[in-house]
């Protein structure tokens, strides 16, 4: 076996440096060391004829192949450089020409501004980006806000992500997977602010060079970075009202030689908010009309910086590190009047005054080396480590009273929910140009460790007792090998990508508890395959097709794996479920682009062994949530996204959905829904000279299905904001859902159990907001570097 290694590792190697052969390549930097992209490459022989033609890659690369021997002439060049020019014999082998400098064209510069401004979205053949800092209201907002507002994106009644129609959305940033997913994501959302955020990527359809996990693709928030020789830095406060006064700050800097890359940045959010739930509940005789209003304070500290060290033009080697600390609390008045279903009297009263304690830490480390050659070749290793910490506490008062107000009986209970969590990734890719394209692959390895603690208490007479039969720890491990390979070239005016990804899964999760419980010790193993592949098509200038296809893996949430109770109040709980099996998606999408700009894109896509939180009764009062394989699901999606600017003052963006969804039931208690679903975003932009300008923005969700069995009311919001920037400052001033229309409503039915629902927070805002930059003022902004922390990490919840 290890000899038939040996010859296969031969071959390759022999084949790529076969290939490799008949190449002049090489890189193309600047006077700071950073890669020059889309430069002009030309190749013309001893009488000027032309030979070959190029540009360099966004890492500034360039390789002409297929070249026969000759005297030849090189010239590069690039807007705001002097040309270069080398003349030199070509004979029989690849010509390596190492990095190139170009020189600043000085006098151009002294004579010509430029003024440059994004598009607020950008449709690549890969990925569509949003860029977050040309929009005046995202500023003082924070990131799950933002999402609101990118393309063929929706931000459900629960927070949670939806993109193309479909849940399960991995959230990158800068290229490493995010550790928390439920409650903690959305908090850490919450405390990103956009101020922060230099673009958001949304990948549909990740190539099999991703982790197979996310059946709905892929976000990536690409944070500001600073590049340049120097030392830049900014700094930004956001004040809130809504129903209470809140504050968010940031300052970041980045300091820049040619060997060196040092940035930091703090960010916070401090500050109390309301939010209400009501849920109108009819099961057997009794009718639970709950009512819980809530205040919550929170208070949270975002820290990361990271280093590069630039040791040769070939090789870099960086270390990073991310620490978000979260220190939250809320107070939660519940009344719920149990009424008698057939004559409306009320048999009793359910008050529940509860107050909750969480404090939690989240720590991400990476250490990264890359290599790159001016022969397209490049290797990049990754080693992270991550670490969860959670502590909270919830104490549950339980009082029953008449009608009238007399006290019936009492039931005063509290839970301590302890999880700790470490996650380690070690991961390598390698990239190298074959044939008339370029072949990638790689391998991954991680291993996941939980515990999670859950101690009940009753408390009689101030003194609290620890129910043993309702506590217990479940330990889960994970263990996810992977490999890839993948490949993309071009023929003619068509580009061809194909990819397959294996990946392993080897968990154990165990249960240790007092009471006997049938399901103390699950183990699975399993392997999967994950194909994927594209074909874009360029007809003209103005016309682009592309057609794509993957295959992807959600697996269950660590939390919705643990057997054992978990209560919400008297008389709601949730359970979980050590037999739910991973759902499986295939995704295939057909989009065209007009003119770099109008995008149009039909998917679809088959979900099989779909899980929800299904809500079901248990006896004639308690009623508990379940994650439970009850469907299977087809989404078929439309999205179109259109900027456009009008004339010298006013410019929009569009962006619109429409999708039908379709669950078809595998569990006998679940009724089939299907539901079509329309909605959008869209921005005028106003510009009314000396710095100053007016936005208004707004989104819109139709009626809808959440979670699979919650039909939901259409959601929506209007913003406005107005912007004034001078030197180095900018202060804005918005509103923030004006209308109030932000607030949910869904029903759902499950057996004989169903339910009305109600919820929102105090969504409706003004904002003042004031920023300044300082520093060398030819920095500008550096491109994030790739590297991961992978799926593992966004399977956290509370």
């Amino acid at each position: 076996m290890r000899s038939l290694l040996f010859i296969f590792i031969y071959l390759v190697v022999s084949t790529i440096n076969l290939l490799c052969a008949q190449t002049i390549s090489g890189s193309v930097e600047d006077f700071t060391n950073q890669p020059v992209p889309y430069a002009n490459v030309i190749l013309k022989d001893t009488n000027q004829k032309l030979i070959k033609a190029g540009i360099t890659n966004e890492k500034g690369v360039f390789i002409l192949k297929n070249i026969k021997n000759n005297t030849y002439q090189l010239t590069i060049s690039s807007i705001g450089f002097k040309s270069y020019t080398k003349t030199f014999t070509f004979s029989n082998s690849a010509i390596a020409l190492g990095t190139i400098t170009l020189e600043q064209n000085t006098e151009t510069l002294e004579e010509v501004t430029v003024t440059a401004t994004k598009p607020i979205v950008e449709v690549k053949p890969d990925k569509t980006v949003f860029n977050v800092a040309e929009t005046i209201t995202s500023s003082g907002n924070n990131s799950l806000d933002v999402l609101r507002k990118a393309p063929g994106v929706r931000v459900d009644n629960n927070d949670d992500i939806v993109v193309e129609g479909k849940n399960g959305v991995l959230i990158y940033i800068d290229d490493r997977q995010s550790f928390l997913q439920g409650d903690d994501l959305t908090t850490f959302l919450q405390s990103l602010q956009a101020d922060e955020i230099e673009s958001i990527e949304i990948i549909t359809q990740p190539s099999s060079q991703y982790d197979a996990a996310g059946n709905a693709g892929i976000i990536n928030i690409r944070l500001k970075r600073e590049k340049g020789i120097g030392t830049v830095g900014s700094f930004s406060n956001t004040l809130t009202y809504g129903d209470f006064l809140r504050n968010n700050s940031q300052i970041g800097i980045t300091t820049k030689t040619k060997k060196w890359t040092l940035n930091a940045n703090y960010s916070n959010f401090i500050g109390k908010s309301t939010s209400f739930i009501n849920l109108y509940r009819i099961q057997g005789d009794n009718i639970f009309d709950a009512r819980s209003n809530s205040e919550n304070d929170v208070t949270n500290h975002n820290i990361r910086a990271s280093a590069d060290y630039v040791i040769n033009t070939k090789n870099t080697i960086g270390v990073s590190a991310n620490l978000s600390l979260r220190d939250a609390s809320s107070e939660t008045n519940s009344r719920t009047p149990i009424i008698q279903r057939n004559t409306g009297v009320i048999d009793s009263i359910l008050l529940a005054p509860n107050s909750n304690k969480n404090e939690s830490l989240n720590l991400n480390t990476n250490l990264n080396y890359r290599y790159k050659d001016t022969l397209g070749r490049s290797l990049l290793i990754d080693l992270n480590y991550g670490r969860y910490e959670r502590d909270r506490f919830n104490n549950q008062p339980n009082f029953y009273v008449t009608s009238e107000g007399n006290p019936l009986n009492e039931n005063i209970t509290a839970q301590d929910t302890p999880i700790d969590i470490d996650i380690y990734v070690a991961k390598a890719d390698y990239e190298q140009s074959l044939g008339k394209g370029t072949l990638s692959f790689g391998s991954k390895l991680s291993f996941v460790k939980t515990d999670n603690t859950f101690d009940f208490f009753t408390i009689q007479n101030g003194v609290r007792s620890l129910d043993e039969n309702r506590s217990n720890t479940f330990v889960y491990d994970e263990i996810v090998t992977a490999g890839y390979v993948n490949y993309n070239f071009g023929i003619n005016k068509f580009k061809i990508q194909a990819g397959l990804r294996m990946e392993n899964t080897d968990s154990k999760g165990e249960l240790t508890a007092t009471s006997q419980n049938d399901d103390r010790v699950v183990e699975r193993n399993y392997t999967d395959w994950f194909p994927s592949g594209g074909l874009t098509y360029q007809a003209s200038r103005n016309h682009s097709l592309a057609l794509i296809y993957s295959r992807r893996i959600q697996r269950p949430n660590y939390q919705a794996l643990n057997p054992f109770e978990f209560q919400l109040d008297e008389l709601s709980f949730r359970r979980g479920n050590p037999f739910l099996q991973p759902q499986y998606t295939d995704n295939l999408k057909l989009s065209h682009t007009y003119k770099y700009t109008l995008t149009t894109s039909l998917s679809y896509s088959f979900i099989n062994d779909f899980f929800a939180q299904v809500t079901e009764a248990e006896g004639e009062n308690r009623n508990f949530i379940n994650t439970r394989n009850v469907a299977n699901q087809e989404v078929i999606n439309l999205s179109i996204s259109y900027p456009k600017k009008i004339n010298d003052w006013w410019s929009v963006y569009m962006s619109g959905y429409v999708f039908y969804s379709n669950f078809k039931p595998t569990d006998p208690s679940f009724i089939a829904v299907d539901q079509t679903t329309y909605g959008g975003y869209a921005q005028s932009t106003f510009t009314l000279g000396k710095g100053l300008t007016f936005e208004v923005s707004g989104w819109y969700s139709s009626p809808s299905i959440w979670g699979g069995t919650y039909n939901t009311d259409s959601l929506g919001a209007l913003n406005i904001g107005l912007q004034k920037k001078w030197d180095n400052w900018t202060v804005k001033l918005t509103g923030n859902d004006i209308l109030y229309t932000i607030p949910w409503r869904g029903t759902t039915q499950f057996g004989d159990l169903f339910i009305d629902g109600r919820g929102g927070n105090d969504s409706r805002t003004v904002q003042f907001y004031i920023s300044h930059s300082f520093g060398n003022k030819d920095v500008k902004s550096k491109k994030q570097r790739k590297s991961g922390l992978e799926d593992e990490q966004d399977r956290i919840e509370n």
